[in-house]
């Protein structure tokens, strides 16, 4: 068994793979945080027109 621990911790093959994979992961991280932050910005600005077309609609 411990051979074989020995022999996955040294063979570097699918390296890039995982590296590759972690890249990935790192970036739809990002994509995320910065979705959430874009949704908030949009839903805002929808909430805003929203509100300026009721006051429209009802000083009319």
């Amino acid at each position: 068994m411990k051979a074989l621990f020995n022999r996955l911790w040294k063979e570097e093959e699918g390296q890039d793979l995982v590296e590759y994979a972690l890249l990935v992961v790192l970036i739809a991280l990002g994509a995320i945080v910065a979705m959430h932050g874009l949704a908030s910005a949009i839903s805002d600005a929808f909430a805003n027109a929203a509100d300026n077309l009721s006051q429209a609609a009802s000083s009319s």
